[in-house]
């Protein structure tokens, strides 16, 4: 298999990839520096976004006309609604959305076909910032976030309820991608927090602490399981290569 991760490659043996017969997807992990329970790293999202990454990577491998390459993460974002948490780094809208569209316009001159940006830190004000670098990019540039509704409805039925900072939806992916990040003797003693933050969202209530949530988590990380990790990851990887397709108007295999 290609060698995956852009960092890894030399200027040669990437100018070769391009120079093959096959068009090269750059794949840009986003995420957030925030608290995700007292059993999650502060990376959390980007982890995901990582791993559905690598996951879809291998699904354009077995496509056979495009090869995916992973560029290095952005671990910063719009991070307001973790105020007052120890470790919560927010970037502002205005600055987030300018730096993501230079990333995306240098992989472009590089000559990679299309760049997809991989979101997985759902706060709505973070997803329009990385939405709004689509405009004029709209055949170059995708977005896969599990917000989108056609996405949220494939995956599990806590992350459907909104009741989803790191909880059962969260913690199986990391205690999949990365079993390292995770205190497992917190998380199996953690208690259910019924919280959608979706519908506290919706309600005005704005911070994780307004919310509710004293320990920066909502649902349930004790139920989580390696098994949904992957299953949920899967999934995350299958929204990737469908919005990269549909953005290139190739239709899916079937």
């Amino acid at each position: 298999m290609t060698e995956k991760f852009l960092a890894r490659h030399t200027t040669a043996s990437f100018q070769d990839l391009i120079a093959g017969n096959r068009g090269v997807i750059a794949l840009v992990p986003i995420g957030s520096t925030e608290p995700h329970g007292p059993h999650l790293g502060l990376g959390t999202d980007v982890i995901i976004s990582a791993a559905a990454c690598v996951r879809a990577c291998e699904l354009f491998e077995k496509r056979g006309t495009m090869v995916g390459v992973i560029a290095p993460a952005v671990p910063y974002g719009v991070t307001d609604c973790a105020a007052g948490f120890s470790g919560a780094v927010s970037v502002p809208a205005e600055v987030l959305t300018p730096y993501l569209a230079a990333i995306c316009d240098g992989l472009l001159a590089s000559g990679v076909r299309h760049v997809c940006l991989v979101n997985n830190h759902l706060e709505p004000a973070h997803d329009a910032a990385v939405r709004a670098v689509l405009a004029g990019r709209e055949k170059k540039v995708s977005v896969a976030c599990p917000l989108a509704k056609k996405w949220a409805r494939t995956l599990s039925a806590e992350f459907k309820s909104g009741a989803c900072h790191a909880g059962r939806y969260e913690s199986s992916i990391v205690m999949f991608a990365a079993p390292e990040m995770v205190n497992e003797s917190i998380r199996q003693v953690l208690a259910n927090v019924p919280i959608s933050l979706s519908e506290k969202l919706k309600e005005g209530v704005t911070t994780f602490q307004a919310m509710g949530m004293e320990l920066a988590y909502a649902g349930d990380p004790s139920a989580a399981s390696v098994a949904e990790g992957e299953q949920l990851t899967q999934k995350l990887a299958e929204m990737v290569v469908g919005e990269v397709l549909e953005a290139l108007g190739v239709k899916p295999a079937t």
